[in-house]
């Protein structure tokens, strides 16, 4: 089923290479044919020609796939520690098969979920590259309108990266399905609630990945009490934290040897043990061992199998870090290396199980051969760190990538590194995870109370993820009906046994990933609806295109030096912010620019496809309006970076206009602003601009040099005068209240949840770096 998805997607892939090639040769348009010029879409037409996705070559896959070791697989691969220990809690093995049933369960658990689920579906999910939960989330708004917050333009579609694998519309159920998404509230609103709540249970994963990790390599060291080896895990715990400051540049060349070392160190030991003490374990291979364990133990062993999960714990980094690497690496070091050694090592306990009996509460550690007991310990200390800096690391990421999606408060984000993407440190949250996680270690003290916590969080991230993938089949991928139908059967039917399984322990210590993941929950959803009235609010009360010209025939507004650049989140005309300033302030700069900071549901957004601009009429005025679109993985720039940037881009656009204007005779009045009738969409009502008929490539219908008009060249000299004066910046501080007709509920997440979460977190022009003597805050109170 994975290559047939993944022919479909390089068949989808090559028609839009192909549409792509086809728009571009078509160089000449009529203006006939156009409704009006919206200088947004001349923008939105240029293409990223030097985009091309270079092809894999094996020795790259390969190295990627050595890399990936130490970034992906350190949960997993740690998880021998403490597998056999959780699946008989009290410590008693009443029958010598019940060992053999549990192995089997083991096997056929790595075999299902792992492999067949993620290697070999879940994987292709991803969104250009880039997998988790929001890339699944992202990946479904880029196809049908269920964003929350209407900021969908015509021109988002034109990105280069924006829709690489172009679904087909011939099929009706797809079809279907996305209408009934784009109409449907409710399900909007649960497509949205399951992404935050998958993303707050891997956050939950930042927590509880440590704590078991290194609870579990530490209680290795003989002769030591439970308190000793508490304090102990706690002292390492912190150093952790204390260094992810330091940056994860070089995760993947520093950390993977350690693991691979790890890998080699437990597939030769668990064969050891198989050898020597009782090869006939390998009858576990035989399903009838999985069915005979339930008809002996009933209820202890659907209880157990709280315990068998553990042994797939980090299978979600796979793919929320496969941005890193690619499918085929990961793809090749799962199925070479971490597979085979996992089973040898779960196989190699068993068979030292069958002898030993009464060691089940340290098994792993008791059946490793004396020679290698304390080069073993070292390097299990080592794998538990590693798989401890993964999960904070992919921790990182998810909020950075919530932040970008306005699904979490304003919060510090330094990147670490210039050559591998997606490596951040977020010091609140670093801190946060720090306090968090040595309270779990203190507080449950034994990696048996944690494992109840932490299979939980590991189960409910999978049945989001089977829930999302299920709906990308049918709408997007648009795969035959009945493999679809087997995929959601049987992983949603596994998923959900092991689900009930780890909430029996609910009061034991399961509480605590749904504690933690609803208050997340409730953090994010507050952020969210209130950046969503907030938008909605501007959207209702945007100025019309009379104001500017009546502030053009008013004597008394004085022109300041210098750029303006006025900072709003509304992406479709001009803000209510600009007007208030006005009002207080009589005051407009040389050249103006209304800025808006979009975040687009992709990964990346090339540099000359960043910046959309339109002229505001009269033209002689000089205002712009601009939008500039970032992907969730991209790094807004320095200030002075990014003026320089919008400079360039406000002037490339310039003299696309006068060329247009001057070599076809467009009639001024299809300039005019307010020909931007706003309209609403087909499939939700979000006001959106007109959009071209015929798209154009503005960097492809300039055949040769072009002789500067006398107007452009006054346009050009007056945006240069006014950089060389400076760049000024203007941002709203608005104020979001309840209006009095509003319910007590929505005035108490507004009023007073809402505006707590704004005081106490980071202010937007830190967000963006602004210098505070080139910034002026214009205070403006929205009633929402």
């Amino acid at each position: 089923m994975a290559e047939e998805t993944h022919n479909v997607g390089t068949e989808m892939a090559e028609a839009t290479t192909t549409e792509n090639e086809t728009n571009i040769k078509d160089r000449k348009v009529s203006w006939g044919q156009l409704r009006r010029v919206d200088s947004l879409n001349l923008e939105a037409g240029k293409l990223s020609l030097n985009f091309t996705h270079n092809q894999e070559n094996w020795r790259r896959t390969m190295m990627l796939a050595f890399q990936s070791i130490g970034v992906i697989y350190g949960d997993i691969g740690t998880s021998p520690l403490y597998v056999f220990d959780s699946c008989f809690p009290d410590g008693i093995i009443k029958d010598k098969n019940d060992i053999l049933g549990v192995l089997s369960l083991i096997i056929y658990t790595l075999i299902l979920v792992p492999m067949i689920k993620y290697v070999f579906i879940v994987l292709w999910a991803n969104d250009n590259g880039d997998g988790g939960t929001f890339a699944l989330y992202s990946l479904i708004c880029r196809y049908a309108n269920v964003s929350l917050i209407p900021k969908e333009q015509p021109e988002d579609r034109q990105l280069s990266n924006y829709r690489l694998d172009t679904p087909s519309n011939q099929l009706r159920r797809a079809q279907k399905i996305k209408r009934k998404l784009e109409t449907s509230k409710t399900a909007k609103l649960v497509l949205f609630l399951l992404t935050i709540l998958g993303t707050s249970m891997v956050i939950g994963d930042g927590v509880l990945t440590p704590s078991i990790s290194v609870l579990s390599a530490v209680g290795g060291i003989k002769g030591l009490n439970q308190d000793a080896v508490v304090y102990i895990s706690i002292g390492i715990l912190i150093i952790i934290f204390s260094v992810q400051r330091f940056g994860t540049d070089k995760v993947g060349y520093s950390f993977a040897p350690a693991v691979f070392l790890w890998f080699v160190f437990i597939c030769v030991i668990g064969l050891y043990n198989l050898f020597t003490h009782d090869l006939g374990v390998l009858r576990a291979f035989n399903p009838k061992y999985i069915l005979d364990y339930f008809r002996r133990n009933g209820k202890r062993g659907w209880v157990s199998l709280g315990g068998v999960v553990l042994c797939i714990t980090g299978t979600e980094a796979m793919f929320a870090d496969l941005g890193h690497f690619n499918v085929r690496a990961v793809q090749i070091s799962f199925s070479g290396l971490v597979f085979p050694s996992l089973l040898a090592a779960y196989a190699g306990q068993a068979a030292y199980l069958t002898k030993f009996q009464d060691h089940i509460g340290h098994t792993f550690y008791d059946s490793i051969p004396d020679p290698f007991y304390w080069p073993m310990f070292v390097v299990a200390i080592a794998a538990a760190i590693i798989a401890s800096q993964a999960m904070i690391s992919g921790a990182f990421a998810i909020i950075s990538q919530s932040l970008s999606l306005s699904c979490f408060p304003r919060v510090k984000v330094v990147h670490t590194s210039a050559k591998y993407e997606g490596q951040v440190y977020i010091p609140e949250i670093n801190y946060l995870l720090m306090a968090a996680c040595v309270l779990v270690t203190f507080g449950f003290k034994s990696t048996e109370n944690i494992g109840h916590a932490y299979g939980i969080a590991v189960v409910a991230v999978m049945l989001i993820t089977t829930c999302l993938v299920t709906l990308i089949m049918l709408m997007i991928w648009k795969t035959k009906i009945w493999w679809i139908a087997l995929f959601f059967t049987v992983f949603f039917s596994i998923e959900l046994v092991y689900f009930s399984s780890v909430l029996y322990k609910f009061v034991q210590g399961g509480y605590l990933p749904l504690a933690f993941s609803l208050a997340l929950m409730i953090l994010m959803g507050i952020w969210h609806y209130a950046q969503q009235q907030r938008y909605a609010f501007e959207l209702k009360n945007k100025v019309p295109g009379s104001y500017i010209e009546e502030l053009v025939k008013n004597q008394s507004i004085n022109r300041l030096p210098g750029i303006g650049l006025v900072y709003s989140e509304l992406v479709q005309g001009i803000p209510p912010i600009f007007s208030h300033f006005i009002s207080n302030i009589p005051s407009v700069h040389s050249v103006v620019v209304l800025v808006s900071i979009k975040s687009i549901p992709i990964s990346k957004v090339a540099l000359e496809e960043r910046f959309l601009f339109r002229e505001v009429q009269p033209r002689d005025y000089r205002i712009y309006r601009c939008v500039v679109r970032y992907g969730y993985k991209d790094v807004i720039e320095e200030p002075k970076v990014f003026e320089c940037q919008l400079v360039q881009h406000l002037k490339d656009f310039l003299r696309d206009t006068h060329y247009m204007l001057a070599h076809d005779d467009v009639p001024p009045q299809l300039l005019n602003d307010d020909a931007a009738k706003p309209r609403k969409s087909s499939s939700s009502a979000v006001h959106v601009e007109e959009s071209l008929e015929l798209r154009l490539s503005s960097g492809s219908i300039r055949p040769g040099p072009v002789v500067l008009p006398g107007a452009l060249e006054e346009d050009m000299q007056a945006v240069d005068r006014a950089m060389d004066q400076g760049v000024f910046y203007l941002i709203g501080e608005a104020e979001v209240v309840a209006n009095h007709e509003s319910s007590l509920l929505k005035k108490l997440v507004i009023n007073y949840a809402y505006s707590f979460l704004r005081k106490n977190f980071r202010e937007g022009e830190k967000m963006l770096a602004i210098p505070r003597n080139k910034l002026l805050r214009v205070g403006m109170t929205y009633e929402v």
